[in-house]
């Protein structure tokens, strides 16, 4: 101040400056608000996941495994509706995989128009339905859509709301990622109760013990000769060897590997499995949350950890096929 003979009563900057509000930024005005409140945190994301047959990872990291045949809403709030429908996989098996998705990024005053995407087997589109990539007005879009790898990984991005969606298709079938404002997730009516990633499948979908563990009902015992081969081309030491390979972390994202080369025979579930713990990795908030483990394990014997797999795996694929 003394080299520049600046003044010591004149004007100083802020110590509290002003926040830009971009009512397109979620980030932005959700800075906004915090700044006036006081609240030095950032907004609380959520994640939910879908891959496989199908294997569903709620907003709450519950990870179920569900048979949800037919079209079933994993979001529907006052911002973003998303709906996937499940087929078949091998017949005779309650087993299922998601060969269509839907979504629905709803009106925003003046941030988009409603804009819709949908996805079949061999129809991974980089465009909304209506032809166009992006949504809102200006250079930088609120809405758009990145293709990543032409007709197999699109990701949505959307400022307005804060969220980011990953679609993949891997082998006949297409996985789902999502990352969501809680604020925004949790705003809706009491008649949008049905989603999936909010309150997981109903019960009676549920094919394994209810805590997302697909070595469910580990205390029981079959007969050794059932442990041979679920499904012609893999057997359980196969399986696991595969799985292995891409996934070295015996966590439910291993298991739900084994358990669906088991039902299905179909390598492309590998890839399924390690593509869903990828996208974990980029869009889950909590890193210490990206594996999950089964309780039931905690305490197992190290000795016994791997019978008990085995002997839980294969009660599951009876559940799933009798």
């Amino acid at each position: 101040m003394s080299q520049r003979n600046c003044s010591k009563d004149g004007p100083t900057s802020s110590t509290n400056p002003e926040v830009t509000h971009d009512p397109c930024n979620y980030h932005s005005h959700a800075g906004a608000r915090e700044h006036r409140g006081g609240d030095q945190n950032s907004p609380n994301y959520l994640f939910c996941g879908l891959f496989g047959d199908p294997h569903l990872r709620t907003f709450k990291d519950h990870f179920q495994t569900c048979k949800v045949e037919g079209a079933w809403p994993l979001i529907d709030n006052n911002h973003l509706s998303v709906q996937v429908t499940n087929v078949p996989v091998v017949p005779g098996s309650s087993a299922t995989a998601t060969n269509k998705i839907t979504i629905i990024f709803k009106a925003h005053r003046e941030c988009t128009d409603q804009k819709v995407y949908q996805a079949v087997t061999d129809d991974l589109p980089a465009a909304f339905v209506d032809g166009s990539t992006s949504g809102g007005d200006g250079d930088t879009k609120s809405l758009r859509i990145v293709e990543r790898e032409s007709g197999r990984y699109v990701e949505m991005h959307a400022r307005y709301i804060g969220t980011t969606v990953f679609v993949r298709q891997l082998g006949r079938y297409l996985t789902l990622a999502i990352r969501m404002p809680e604020d925004l997730a949790m705003s809706y009516e009491e008649s949008q109760d049905l989603q999936l990633c909010v309150n997981g499948c109903p019960l009676s979908e549920r094919i394994d013990d209810g805590q997302g563990q697909v070595s469910a009902i580990l205390g029981h015992t079959l007969p050794r000769t059932s442990l041979v081969q679920a499904w012609p081309g893999y057997t359980l030491e196969t399986a696991n060897a595969q799985c292995h390979e891409k996934m070295p972390v015996k966590d439910i994202y291993f298991q739900s590997c084994v358990f669906d080369l088991l039902t299905t025979g179909d390598a492309n579930f590998t890839a399924a499995a390690h593509s869903a713990l990828e996208d974990v990795e980029a869009l889950h908030p909590r890193k210490e949350r990206w594996h999950i483990f089964p309780s039931s394990s905690r305490g197992t014997p190290r000795g016994g950890s791997h019978v008990s797999l085995s002997l839980g795996l294969t009660c599951l694929i009876l559940i799933v096929f009798f």
